[in-house]
């Protein structure tokens, strides 16, 4: 058994992936638009350009994507999640950190906790909020 995080834009999903793509080296393994899917007919003809399903690989995990149906759909307060980023070295980790955070909030900045070497909480520009980790420099 595992669980695989999916996550739902709003009408935005395209230019998220070509983000995660540029800032965590992640590689688009499948995506299809509404007008690319059997369900065309049953969506309006705006929607057909947005994404309905996406496989996003980031190193050995998945993420699942789409667009919530209508720009707008997924209200502010839907995420209860976090993306947690791992690196084996503190400058990934600043380098990532600051790519997510780049147009986004920054909760937490980059700093050395108890905990950790670095560690730093983020919303992204599409409100996705992500923590980057490197527990210890190898």
């Amino acid at each position: 058994m595992n669980t695989t995080p999916y996550i739902f834009f709003n009408g935005n999903c395209a230019e998220a992936l070509a983000f995660y793509e540029k800032v965590l080296g992640a590689r688009v393994e499948a995506r299809m638009t509404y007008g690319e899917s059997p369900a065309a007919s049953h969506v309006p003809t705006a929607m057909h350009g947005h994404i309905i399903h996406a496989r996003l690989r980031i190193g050995d995990s998945v993420v699942l994507a789409s667009d919530s149906g209508e720009p707008g759909a997924v209200p502010d307060k839907a995420a209860r999640f976090s993306l947690t980023v791992h690196t084996a070295k503190t400058a990934e980790a600043e380098r990532i950190f600051n790519g997510l955070s780049e147009g986004g909030v920054v909760r937490m900045k980059m700093d050395k906790t108890f905990f950790a070497e670095r560690f730093g909480t983020a919303f992204d520009r599409f409100g996705i909020p992500s923590m980057v980790i490197c527990e210890k420099e190898s």
